[in-house]
């Protein structure tokens, strides 16, 4: 049997943004046969599908609409053109004339325990084998970042972004009868996450670090705990603190994963911290200065007025998780056909439909390519009132089952 790494664990625990209704004010029996007409009955839902570039379903394409986590689709797109499918991310290590180990974070939204295995055993290689304490310099975002959408839950979905960050800035521990320990081998227990065990009550649990410097402290620890493993001694207390002049750059770790696994993962998983850190990284212009949300929505709107000719939209944060964001059925079609080439990097439903979902409390969205008569056409579906969650997946089939949708749309019109 195939061992589970951290990277799994912690991604699917991030698969929802947020609490999903499974019943709603607007009563919708998911019947799989009737899903689709049913939807074109719904009064908040719009619903875009084309054949061979020609609409042939077209119900409210141009009303504006929470997309949800659908937005990912569009992070996703812009990454890729941005840095390419083979980009690696990376992260740089100093030493000081102290002999202090010196850490400055890009950025990379996928340093898992895994990873930072390869990091020791490469500073292991380099020839490092007393450090006096690890600082961590996780300035390239900044300090009071503040993601719109974002709440200040413990549930994974929420974890806070920042520069430096350990399996995507949460940690997965058991409590057993007051006795706290790792739920994963890969991961070992750090005095922070003991700290947080404790609090919580008997279980497993996989939980945020809520916090800017909790997140970076628990990565600074957890470095310290895998340097130690690798035979390297760590000395001096942890502290946080920007890499001074004079330091030495013994190693700059390049991922493992290259950018299309990443966003295959942020897709799949519907990982916010990955999208909003894509989302922020899209903004750097190489200047030095911290990141924050706000330069990183100009940015991403520069790319996007290049890259489609929208007379209005708003996108708040890459991941979906603001109900500011907004975006029509016929904008969201065209993020879709403009994804064409990298469709299997989309979630696979199954033989027929690759789609990304997005869901909120009232709001469950559906977009990507259903395959109809040999051919993969593109759809988008946008519905922002309470629905069964499954309802969605079921459109999606019917779309790809229904032999000729033009009858339900004559002229593609609903």
């Amino acid at each position: 049997m195939q061992r589970r790494t951290s990277s799994s664990l912690f991604l699917g625990a991030l698969l929802t943004l947020g609490p999903i209704l499974t019943t709603g004010s607007t009563p919708v029996i998911a019947g799989s046969g009737d899903a689709l007409s049913r939807a074109l009955r719904l009064p908040k839902a719009s619903l875009l599908v084309t054949e061979r570039g020609r609409p042939v379903i077209s119900r409210r394409p141009d009303r504006a609409m929470v997309p949800a986590s659908t937005i990912k689709i569009l992070t996703a797109l812009a990454a890729i053109e941005r840095w390419g499918l083979e980009h690696r991310f990376y992260t740089d290590f100093h030493l000081g004339k102290d002999d202090r180990l010196w850490v400055k974070g890009y950025g990379d939204p996928y340093l898992v325990s895994e990873e930072l295995d390869l990091i020791a055993g490469a500073l292991k290689a380099r020839g490092v084998r007393k450090i006096a304490g690890v600082v961590t310099d996780d300035s390239y975002f900044d300090p009071n970042l503040a993601i719109s959408g974002r709440s200040s839950s413990s549930n994974p979905y929420d974890a806070p972004v920042t520069g430096l960050a350990a399996n995507f800035n949460t940690v997965n521990i058991i409590n057993q009868g007051g006795k706290v320990r790792s739920a994963e081998a890969q991961t070992p227990l750090t005095p922070m996450a003991r700290r947080f065990g404790r609090r919580l009550g008997a279980g497993k649990h996989r939980v945020n670090l809520r916090q800017r410097e909790k997140a970076v402290r628990y990565f600074g620890e957890l470095l310290s705990a895998k340097l130690e493993l690798a035979g390297i001694r760590v000395d001096g207390a942890l502290r946080n603190g920007l890499v001074p002049a004079g330091t030495k750059q013994v190693y700059r770790h390049q991922n493992s994963r290259d950018l299309r696994s990443v966003v295959t993962a942020m897709l799949e998983y519907s990982n916010n911290f990955i999208a909003n850190a894509l989302f922020l990284k899209l903004a750097d212009r190489g200047d030095g200065r911290a990141l924050n949300m706000s330069k990183a929505r100009r940015a991403f709107a520069r790319w996007v007025d290049r890259t489609f000719d929208w007379r209005s939209y708003r996108i708040e944060d890459g991941a979906g998780l603001s109900r500011g964001n907004r975006l029509s059925a016929r904008q969201l079609l065209e993020v879709v056909n403009a994804f064409a080439p990298y469709r299997a990097l989309l979630p696979k439903q199954n033989a027929q439909v690759r789609a990304k979902t997005g869901t909120l409390r009232g709001v469950n969205c559906y977009a990507g390519f259903v395959k109809r008569k040999g051919r993969w056409e593109p759809f988008s579906l946008l519905i922002n009132q309470p629905v069964p969650y499954n309802f969605r997946r079921q459109v999606a089939s019917s779309l790809a089952d229904t032999p000729d949708l033009t009858r339900l749309c004559p002229g593609g019109n609903c």
